[in-house]
């Protein structure tokens, strides 16, 4: 354990004096240090953060709805294909339809700092790839329900 010293200060000669003292610390201001040194970001008013706010929210709903018709669209347009190319065009389907909504994100022109010009990318887009693929495993499930002849028959 580290020991402290402790500090010794004068005595007070008269406990008058130790009034006026305590007075006139009280009137006193500290001094405080400037912040020229530090790094100062643009100040971006209220109006203008909830206007880019509401274009970002904009951007994630809108990948989520293009990430639903997508994958309803996938299980249709690309029915006639089989096998290993079926799930290769969905995959390349899904990037053209993310890479539509990064050029109509470019032209909502949301203004951000030069540091978030990746967030038009990134905005939604774990939830763009995962509710495509789960709306194209369910269209294709519904679908094709009653078609399987394979499997375990349920008891009646």
């Amino acid at each position: 354990m580290a020991k402290f010293k402790k500090k010794k200060s004068e005595p007070t000669p008269d406990p008058e004096d130790s009034k006026k003292e305590s007075i006139k610390d009280e009137n006193e201001t500290p001094q405080t240090e400037s912040s020229d040194s530090e790094s100062v970001e643009p100040v971006i008013s209220q109006d203008g953060k909830s206007e880019k706010d509401r274009k970002l929210d904009r951007l994630f709903w809108l990948r989520v709805g293009f990430a639903v018709i997508g994958g309803t669209l996938a299980t249709f347009l690309f029915e006639d294909i089989q096998g290993e190319e079926r799930r290769w065009a969905s995959i390349v389907f899904m990037i053209i339809m993310f890479i539509v909504t990064v050029f109509i994100a470019k032209s909502m022109k949301i203004q951000l700092p030069s540091s978030d010009r990746k967030k038009i990318v990134m905005q939604g887009l774990g939830s763009y790839i995962f509710i495509y693929l789960f709306v194209w495993i369910l269209t294709y499930t519904i679908v094709h329900a009653g078609s399987i002849t394979k499997g375990i028959t349920p008891i009646s």
